[in-house]
């Protein structure tokens, strides 16, 4: 019995079972239409009572990982995980390909803004000032990332209007006479998804996002975009091409 030892920081002992049973799922280890544990099991399975067994299903259930069919079960469902290829050409929108859905784009929020030190360290921007917008990506009728874009206003004023009318960070660069744009580098990390990023993205409370921290540039290594993505994890795999 892998018994959960709930931490002493309160985190709830129902997160830590659904977080084993939705990599279980990601992972294979659990496929399309295999049949959950029962409450029962699980919560012999985990030493914790039936209640909290339950709350851990109905998060996966959220998610679209699972589903209850009554008299039967608790069974996966298969639900779609998107590979998102990340090289020195990182093109989301062609990365997931036709088979995704139909993806389309959302600006939540622009600002110009000091940008952090972090963040003007890497962009080098012209001026004091860099263009922030906040977006939300949805593929096949799910969110699937939210992102932080920084920009350097000398070089694409007109991003927010471009992004607004494409709906795509390529496409956008594209009406501002980018036509060609390399990925310098990209690093990935986990966590769970703040209280907003459940709202936007569409997820149980506990759910894990993956992060990408990454530098885009011009061909000529002129830094032009420094993007900050949080992927639902549930949804989302990331290769990470080493040609």
């Amino acid at each position: 019995m892998s018994q959960i030892t709930r931490p002493s920081t309160g985190y709830a002992a129902w997160r830590l079972i659904a977080e084993e049973l939705r990599a279980d799922i990601v992972e294979g280890r659990l496929g399309t239409g295999a049949r959950l544990p029962s409450e029962n099991e699980l919560a012999q399975r985990f030493g914790v009572n039936r209640q909290t067994a339950r709350q851990a299903v109905t998060a996966l259930a959220g998610e679209g990982l699972v589903e209850a069919r009554r008299g039967s079960g608790t069974f996966v469902t298969g639900a779609p995980v998107h590979v998102h290829r990340i090289g020195v050409r990182t093109r989301l929108s062609s990365s997931l390909g036709p088979s995704a859905g139909p993806a389309t784009g959302r600006v939540l929020d622009h600002a110009r803004e000091r940008p952090p030190a972090g963040i003007a360290a890497r962009l080098q921007p012209l001026g004091e000032l860099a263009i922030r917008v906040e977006t939300l990506r949805i593929v096949g009728g799910k969110p699937l990332s939210r992102g932080t874009h920084w920009f350097d206003p000398a070089r694409v004023p007109d991003i927010v209007a471009n992004l607004r009318r494409t709906s795509s960070v390529t496409a956008a660069l594209r009406a501002a006479g980018i036509h060609d744009y390399v990925r310098l580098s990209t690093l990935v990390s986990a966590r769970h998804a703040t209280a907003a990023e459940v709202v936007e993205l569409e997820l149980e409370p506990g759910s894990v996002v993956l992060v990408t921290d990454s530098v885009d540039a011009l061909v000529d290594q002129t830094p032009l975009q420094v993007g900050i993505s949080r992927f639902a994890a549930a949804r989302m795999a990331l290769d990470i091409e080493h040609s």
